[in-house]
């Protein structure tokens, strides 16, 4: 686990670093490039820069200079598309990127399709977004306080998917070689507040049709906050929050592609190789 105790944006800041390494371990290169999500247009700018990409197209779910209307919209080669619908024709990029952005989907299985289908044969797929973990300490707070306030629960924390059920979404989707992992960043918080307040500036806050839309009383987050205390505080009794960062890697099927080998196809014993004796039990 990391702790990070710098400005919020270096969760950010650190979920795309991680995302580029995934990048720079490959050795072919790449001539044209989809970069959709958050906060494309630094990423853009060094594959136009450093990696020598012909073509960049920036796919943004929502205007970044004004709200979106629905349309699709071009400036600059900067998209305005709806994040379940991808306006490209089959196998034009090389390379697609998705940038802390397909947690907020509704039909991930279905974006995954849309967005290997727009890739070449042999292309390369990179996501990054959060994971199930992220913000449960958060979740279980505000879960305990309502239920003693009001006898019941309501979704106040958007769902998250789990890494292993990721890697299972990248298989249906029809990626060859999937690798889902992850990791876990932890913050320290002063209060209930700093941490909304965060989520805000992040863009990051509840999203899920189904929450409350009225005003909740003071007492539900006084009790949710000193729950959190008594359960998740840091030595210096800080708030401890979670984040998980799920790093998805995924290619277009292609011929040239390796190929498993077929169960029972071996041609030497792994006892053999080791230079053990082999046991049955």
């Amino acid at each position: 686990m990391i702790g990070v105790t710098d400005p919020f944006t270096d969760i950010r800041t650190y979920a795309d670093a991680q995302l580029i390494d995934r990048l720079l371990d490959v050795t072919r290169s790449f001539k044209s490039a989809l970069v959709c999500g958050a906060e494309t247009s630094h990423l853009a700018q060094d594959l136009l820069k450093k990696h020598n990409l012909d073509t960049v197209f920036e796919g943004e779910f929502s205007d970044p200079d004004g709200p979106a209307n629905g349309a699709v919209s071009k400036v600059n080669n900067r998209i305005i598309y709806d994040d379940e619908w991808v306006p490209f024709k089959n196998e034009i990029f090389d390379l697609v990127i998705s940038m802390r952005a397909l947690h907020w989907v509704n039909d991930l299985p279905g974006a995954l399709i849309q967005l290997r289908r727009c890739l070449e044969p042999d292309g390369l797929f990179l996501a990054s977004l959060y994971g199930g973990q992220t913000l449960h300490e958060l979740r279980e707070s505000l879960i305990e306080a309502e239920t003693q306030l009001r006898g019941g629960i309501a979704p106040r924390v958007s769902p998250f998917v789990d890494v292993r059920d990721a890697g299972n979404l990248l298989v249906r989707a029809g990626f060859a070689l999937p690798v889902a992992d992850s990791d876990t960043v932890a913050r320290e918080y002063i209060s209930l507040p700093e941490l909304f307040d965060d989520l805000k500036n992040m863009g990051e806050t509840n999203a899920v049709r189904e929450r409350p839309h009225g005003l909740a009383t003071a007492r539900l987050f006084e009790i949710a906050e000193q729950i959190y205390k008594e359960r998740h505080s840091t030595k210096t009794g800080h708030l401890k929050a979670t984040f998980e960062i799920i790093t998805l890697t995924g290619w277009s099927p292609s011929e040239s592609q390796q190929k498993p080998l077929a169960p029972g196809s071996a041609k030497q014993r792994l006892s053999d190789a080791l230079d053990t004796e082999e046991k049955l039990f």
